[in-house]
């Protein structure tokens, strides 16, 4: 909870009912009251703002109340006083600037935070802004109002700046990076908002807001795509090549349609239904990471990783597979959305260092809709013969073939090349290019040839960070009621304030 914005006591009135004469009342006296907000959590993983009113009998009880709950805030050192925004407002709907002004600022507001907004005007406006003229250490934090792509923006700026100032050579695969000091906020205001969704559990923008103002942080594992030695991009959501890349690059010729553009890509790409060949090479994760399939839970797998991290097993050496490939997908966490809630690789951790490599081989159209479908649904995405799944910490990718594949008979071509007749068996669409693009969180890969490594955190310190902070607050609210007393029952109870 938090404090009202201008935490002064003001008078208000009261009637108060005589003992002993039923229906008299006695002449107006004067209560002094303050109010204190706090988070209440509702359904669907959503947080809403509520507000309680405490009453005093004197105007220095009052003050008291209000210096006292001061101090034990002011101790939460993690929740942010000052914050720099980005908005994005061409992403998604076109929405980002009213959902800010209408939702966010007025709970920012509310909880003393100043901020300083920036609206962008071109792409990679705020990468630029973030690299070289933002003054970063008088913000605790960066937000960004937008989707998946500005988020991806934001990302790059705050990397890039961290390692210029610490000299890192970012073009060096095995570079250590040096860990950006500020955190990032997202208050979702794109199409899909896949980030938000699979760290949250929703894509509100009030929820976001109180995350951040509450001080609540995720570590996050950040994959770094290099081609020959040369960076390319960060990737903390997923990779994907073959399908999810085809999708994309077809999608940003559409740009017209805003969202809709993705499911009429997204259609088209299934119906050309094209395949790829090429060598997929991963280092297999420790064992006691888990497998994708596994269903171990979150909670569960950062408590084992602390208490086991003295004697993880080795991981095995580096596996190969070559084959022709539908889709091969690289997720760092679900990505679940709203249109799919259980996300591509459902048991994908967050900060474990790790991501989950999804191979997708060449199958029938039909047996390729089904795993999609699966998507949609509870039903394991994994249980087929051609789809396979590893929990990796690095792997590379080597296309094989340099010229564009057909997957059945080549005798019989379509006419019009980028379109197939759904029933169709012999013909499969001709591909605009010899290979496929990778998407990356949203941005295209021209590169197929790619190495990805990922960037381990460190486990064991989250959660201690994270326990200590709840007997913080457990030791605030003790504090708040042996500073003042809770037996005076005209001012509050003890349990509203531990409610609150």
């Amino acid at each position: 909870f938090w404090g009202h914005g201008a935490a002064i006591a003001y008078p208000g009135c009261l009637w108060e009912q005589r003992q002993g004469h039923p229906g008299q009342f006695a002449s107006l006296s004067q209560v002094f009251c303050f109010p204190v907000f706090y988070v209440k959590r509702t359904k669907n993983h959503q947080w809403r703002c509520n507000e309680a009113t405490f009453s005093c009998s004197s105007a220095e009880l009052c003050e008291q109340w209000i210096q006292v709950t001061r101090e034990q805030l002011s101790l939460l050192t993690n929740r942010p006083k000052r914050l720099l925004v980005y908005i994005n407002p061409f992403g998604g709907k076109r929405r980002g600037k009213r959902i800010y002004e209408e939702k966010v600022a007025p709970v920012f507001q509310q909880a003393g935070i100043s901020a300083d907004v920036i609206v962008t005007e071109r792409a990679n406006h705020a990468r630029d802004h973030l690299t070289t003229e933002a003054n970063l250490q008088q913000y605790d934090g960066v937000v960004c109002v937008g989707g998946d792509g500005m988020f991806s923006e934001i990302l790059h700026g705050l990397v890039a700046r961290t390692q210029n100032d610490n000299k890192v050579d970012q073009n060096r695969p095995g570079a250590e990076l040096k860990p950006c000091m500020l955190r990032i906020g997202i208050i979702p205001a794109g199409s899909t908002d896949c980030i938000c969704f699979a760290t949250v559990g929703t894509n509100d923008p009030v929820t976001s807001a109180l995350h951040i103002i509450i001080g609540d942080s995720q570590p996050m594992d950040v994959c770094s795509v290099h081609h020959n030695d040369v960076f390319l991009r960060y990737s903390v959501s997923l990779l994907g090549y073959g399908f999810y890349g085809d999708v994309l690059a077809d999608s940003e010729k559409k740009r017209w349609l805003g969202p809709a553009r993705y499911d009429l890509s997204g259609v088209k790409a299934f119906l050309c239904h094209n395949y790829y060949k090429g060598t997929v090479s991963f280092l297999p994760a420790e064992d006691n990471l888990g497998h994708p399939r596994d269903k171990m839970q979150f909670l569960c797998l950062l408590v084992s990783k602390w208490f086991h991290s003295c004697v993880a097993v080795s991981s095995s050496s580096w596996k190969v597979i070559c084959g022709k490939f539908i889709a091969i997908n690289a997720a760092n966490m679900s990505c679940a959305c709203p249109r799919s809630p259980k996300g591509l690789s459902p048991s994908a951790h967050l900060a474990d260092g790790t991501a989950d490599l999804i191979l997708v081989r060449k199958c029938s159209r039909l047996d390729f809709f089904r795993h999609l479908l699966r998507h949609t649904n509870t039903d394991d995405q994994f249980d087929h013969s051609f789809v396979e799944v590893h929990r990796v910490k690095k792997f590379h990718f080597e296309p094989l073939d340099p010229q564009p594949l057909l997957l059945e008979n080549q005798s019989e071509l379509p006419k019009k090349p980028g379109f197939c007749p759904m029933g169709s068996a012999q013909t499969t669409c001709i591909p605009s290019a010899a290979h496929s693009s990778w998407n990356c969180d949203g941005e295209i890969l021209h590169h197929a040839a790619i190495q990805v490594r990922l960037a381990i955190h460190n486990i064991a310190e989250t959660v201690k960070r994270k326990i200590k902070l709840r007997l913080h607050l457990i030791t605030a609210k003790v504090s708040c009621l042996k500073a003042l007393g809770k037996t005076d029952s005209a001012l509050m109870t003890h349990n509203s304030l531990l409610k609150c």
